[in-house]
């Protein structure tokens, strides 16, 4: 499974997004490659899922991936559900 986290930079927010959805993953046993990128990259990346913020939503949710949206990048328990929730619905 790949896992695209996309912010503004590539620097930032994605980052987190990488290192905590790693973690997740880790704990549950689930192998990924997680990904950090900026938007202006994201276009022509092989994603099954892409996670970001809300704030990005207008500029991703047209690109034909499968996305997940967070409010706060920092915020395990929620991101845990988001994520499981997204993985889960990938494989039905």
């Amino acid at each position: 499974m790949n896992i695209v986290t996309v912010c503004g930079m590539g620097m930032g927010s994605s980052l987190v997004l990488k290192m905590n959805i790693d973690d997740i993953l880790k704990q549950k046993g689930i192998k990924a490659e997680v990904e950090a990128c900026d938007l202006g990259s994201l276009v022509g990346k092989v994603a099954d899922l892409v996670v970001t913020t809300n704030e990005l939503k207008s500029q991703v949710e047209d690109k034909g991936y499968n996305v997940a949206y967070v409010r706060s990048v920092i915020d395990k328990k929620a991101l845990e559900t988001i994520i499981m929730d997204a993985i889960g619905n990938l494989k039905k």
